[in-house]
């Protein structure tokens, strides 16, 4: 495993580093603007499989995906609704996850057979750096074991996984708070299917 703190390094050099490792198909553990997530490259079925392996993570929950702009929905995504529309444009980047339906050639390790895809844009951290160099999208679990508190620091992400990871990008403690409100938009009529960041009422005032 390598750490690699970009306050030491550059910037640059940890994309690099995380983007290689990405797409030698290794996991990588990288901060968001909430808590550290977990990212494997979206199409790689013998890295989704690893890391739902080190997480303990059970096959029928499905595993989000952070991209760096809209445009990469075409790689996961069959359709964009009209409300799906509405949300994108107002709430990212951010803390917004949407439920779309998903390309038939995507993997069910994502999609947990419900043929939607949760992906959103993230806020300002390193994770919205990495996925706008990168190009596809990568997936954004919380960097824990199920069912255990989400990583706020390197260190625990150590303590949880030790030699698991491939790499793990230290940018110190991140924030916390609340995690993204997820909204299912796969078809026009949409509902909230977990409050958080962004309120209900939040949502409902754009729909």
């Amino acid at each position: 495993m390598t750490i690699i703190r970009p306050a030491e390094t550059g910037i640059s050099e940890a994309l690099e580093k995380a983007s290689g490792t990405l797409k030698a198909g290794g996991v990588i553990a990288y901060p968001t603007e909430t808590f550290y997530g977990l990212g494997v490259k979206f199409d790689n079925i013998a890295a989704l499989k690893k890391l739902c392996g080190i997480k303990d993570r059970p096959r029928n929950k499905a595993l989000p995906l952070i991209i760096g702009e809209k445009r990469a929905l075409k790689l996961i995504a069959s359709s964009i609704t009209a409300s799906a529309e509405k949300l994108i444009q107002k709430f990212w980047p951010g803390p917004l996850m949407l439920l779309l339906p998903a390309r038939p050639d995507i993997s069910e390790l994502l999609t947990a057979t419900t043929g939607k895809i949760a992906v959103r844009v993230p806020g300002e951290s390193f994770a919205l750096e990495l996925v706008r160099s990168l190009g596809f999208p990568i997936t954004a679990t919380s960097a824990n074991i199920s069912g255990m508190p989400p990583a706020d620091n390197a260190d625990d992400v150590v303590r949880y996984f030790g030699d698991a990871l491939d790499l793990i990008i230290d940018c110190g403690e991140t924030p916390g708070g609340k995690p993204s409100t997820i909204v299912d938009a796969s078809e026009e009529k949409t509902w909230i299917v977990r409050a958080g960041a962004i309120l209900p009422e939040e949502v409902f005032a754009v729909l």
